[in-house]
């Protein structure tokens, strides 16, 4: 992990190694200041950690939380709009080489899209178990353990609202970053030495 790391930086990213979840969520808390307007990426690591519950807690901030119960899917799509033009942008990353890139997929494409362009602040919260060999592992992770892990996910919530599932390999993952510089300052990655997330 050192390698990745180092290379990481080599790239631009900032990085910040931490063992849990939970030492994460604090050291994440404090990217989040009065005024800010903050997007959202999908990611179960973001929800896991605890920082998708504290930030809807935060009356001092605007949030285009594409998740809040009860919201239309108008309203969804404009949240995630909205995303692309914050002021910090929070997800996570499908997977890191370890030559310092980042491999993502995306079925409409609003967070591989932030994380390239858009947001002034980016902040990825990475656990170890994302982290691989090559771009190429990286889009094999994709497809054999984050792809069906959220096509589950999604079907079951689909399911669970009373709607008819629609998520498949075609419309989960149809969109694809592959990230291997950005502005340095731009973007930070918490790096979790534990197991999180797809």
């Amino acid at each position: 992990m050192l390698t990745t790391i180092e290379n990481l930086r080599k790239n631009g990213f900032e990085v910040i190694e931490v063992a849990t979840g939970s030492e994460a969520l604090e050291i994440a808390k404090g990217f989040v200041e009065s005024g800010m307007h903050i997007g959202l990426g999908g990611s179960t690591t973001v929800q896991q950690i605890g920082l998708l519950e504290w930030l809807t807690q935060q009356e001092e901030i605007r949030l285009s939380n594409q998740y809040e119960p009860g919201i239309t899917m108008e309203e969804n799509l404009e949240r995630r709009r909205q995303g692309l033009v914050s002021d910090l942008y929070i997800t996570s990353c499908n997977a890191i080489t370890q030559k310092g890139e980042l491999v993502n997929a995306d079925g409409d494409g609003n967070r591989v899209a932030a994380q390239i362009f858009g947001p002034r602040k980016v902040l990825l919260i990475v656990s170890k178990n994302k982290i691989v060999e090559s771009v190429k592992e990286g889009f094999g992770r994709i497809r054999g353990i984050a792809a069906p892990k959220n096509i589950e996910r999604m079907n079951a919530k689909a399911i669970s609202m009373g709607k008819e599932p629609r998520y498949n390999e075609e419309n989960i993952a149809n969109k694809f970053a592959f990230i291997t510089a950005d502005k340095p300052g731009r973007t930070t990655i918490i790096i979790v030495g534990e197991e999180l997330g797809y």
